[in-house]
C-alpha cells in the first residue's frame, strides 16, 4: 500500500493493492479497526461538509486511509440513498480535483521534487483512458505552454454535462478532425466528472451480508440521521396525498376534517407540503388552514428565491410523537420527502392533487 493509493484510492492500483493485501473487510469491522472510524468519517464529512477530507484532529496512517475507501462504500450502500451515493460521489471527486490540481501544478513548478503521494498528468489522463485522447497544442508566441489542448469528441461528450451551460456545446466550440479545442482548466473539470462517475459506479451495491450490516448498525443509523437533515427533495413538483408518508397524511386528514393542530404538528404538515413547492394559496386549498396563518409560516418557510427550512426529519417527528416509524420505512426512508420519493417511484400511476382540483372545478362548471 503506497502513498499514492491513499491520495486516490479509486485508481484500479490503489484498488489491486486493496485486494493483494487480503484484508477481511468485515473482520476489520468486527475488531473496531480504526479505517472503520475513518470510513464512517469519510461519510459523515461527504453529506456534511462536500469533502472527504479527514479532520484535522487525528492523523490516520496510509493503510487507514487506504481502507476506509471501501469500508465507506459498504456504509453508502447499506444507506441505500440516491441522495447518498450522490453526495458521496460529488464529495470524493471535489477532494480528488483538488488534490490533483494541486499535484499537476506542484509538477509544473520548475524544481519540484516529486513525492510518492503525487502524480503527473499523463498518469492522470492514463487512469482514465484518456492518454491517447489528449493532445497538447503548441503554444504561440507568449502562451502559456499546455494551456490549451484538443481532445478527441468521443471522450469530451463522455464526460461534459448538459447543466454546465452553452459555452460546453459542442457547437460553441472549435472542432477540428475530431478533436475538440480545451483549456488546460476545462480538462480537469472533465476529468472531476469521470472521478465522480467511477465513484458512484455500482452504488449502492447489494450482497452486503447481515452480519456486516447488523455490526455497522449504529454507524448507519447516524448516517442516516445526518442524511435526513439535509436531504431535501427540491424537485419534487407533483403533489399526491395518497402517497404522503402515513404521518402527513394523518396530519392533512385532520386539518381537512376541522381539527385543530398544535404548532410543532402545523409546523411539519406546512414544511413538508412547501418542500412540495406548493405556494401559500394551494396549502390553504389543499388542508383548509387558514389562509393568514399559512401565509405568516410561508413568509418563514419560503422566500422569493423559494428557499426553504427542511421538513423535520422522521427521526425527530417520531421524538414529537408524529411518526411511529410504521413498517420500519426509517430504515430505508429516514425522511418525509425521501419515504414521499419512494412511494412515487413506485406508484404505477400518479394523477397530481391539483389536476384533479381543475378537473372537478370544470365538471361542476359543466
Amino acid at each position: 500500500m503506497e502513498p499514492r493509493h491513499a491520495r486516490y484510492p479509486f485508481f484500479a492500483s490503489a484498488r489491486e493493492a486493496v485486494r493483494e493485501s487480503g484484508v477481511d473487510l468485515a473482520a476489520l469491522v468486527a475488531d473496531g479497526d480504526p479505517a472503520v472510524d475513518r470510513g464512517r468519517e469519510r461519510v459523515e464529512r461527504a453529506l456534511t461538509e462536500g469533502t472527504v477530507e479527514a479532520a484535522e484532529s487525528r492523523e490516520w496512517d496510509t493503510r487507514d486511509e487506504l481502507l476506509s475507501y471501501p469500508i465507506a462504500r459498504i456504509l453508502v450502500s447499506l444507506l441505500d440513498s440516491r441522495a447518498a451515493v450522490e453526495k458521496y460521489a460529488e464529495a470524493e471527486a471535489a477532494t480528488a480535483y483538488r488534490r490533483f490540481t494541486e499535484d499537476l501544478q506542484r509538477a509544473r513548478d520548475d524544481g519540484a521534487r516529486r513525492e510518492p503521494a503525487r502524480i503527473d498528468q499523463a498518469a492522470l489522463l492514463r487512469e482514465f483512458d484518456l492518454g491517447s485522447a489528449v493532445r497538447v497544442e503548441e503554444p504561440k508566441p507568449g502562451q502559456i505552454e499546455g494551456k490549451w489542448l484538443w481532445l478527441g469528441v468521443g471522450a469530451y461528450l463522455s464526460y461534459v454535462d448538459p447543466e454546465w451551460g452553452d459555452d460546453w456545446r459542442l457547437v460553441n466550440r472549435e472542432l477540428v478532425d475530431g478533436e475538440v479545442r480545451t483549456e488546460r482548466e476545462e480538462l480537469y473539470r472533465l476529468i472531476r466528472e469521470a472521478v465522480e462517475d467511477r465513484v458512484a459506479e455500482g452504488l449502492p451495491f447489494e450482497g452486503v451480508g447481515d452480519e456486516l450490516a447488523d455490526e455497522l448498525e449504529a454507524e448507519i443509523s447516524d448516517l442516516r440521521d445526518l442524511l435526513a437533515d439535509r436531504s431535501v427533495a427540491a424537485d419534487l413538483d407533483v403533489v399526491a396525498p395518497e402517497y404522503f408518508p402515513p404521518c402527513i397524511g394523518k396530519l392533512l386528514g385532520r386539518t381537512q376534517g376541522g381539527d385543530d393542530l398544535d404548532p410543532y404538528e402545523r409546523f411539519s404538515l406546512l414544511a413538508f407540503l412547501a418542500g412540495l413547492n406548493l405556494d401559500a394559496e394551494e396549502v390553504v386549498a389543499l388542508t383548509g388552514l387558514d389562509p393568514d396563518l399559512v401565509a405568516d409560516r410561508f413568509a418563514y418557510l419560503r422566500d422569493d428565491s423559494g428557499a426553504q427550512y427542511p421538513p423535520p426529519s422522521c427521526r425527530t417527528l417520531g421524538e414529537y410523537g408524529i411518526c411511529e416509524n410504521e413498517h420500519n420505512h426509517r430504515s430505508v426512508a429516514p425522511h418525509p420527502l425521501e419515504y414521499y420519493s419512494r412511494e412515487l417511484r413506485e406508484a404505477d400511476e400518479v394523477v397530481d392533487w391539483r389536476d384533479r382540483e381543475r378537473t372537478d372545478v370544470g365538471d361542476a362548471a359543466a
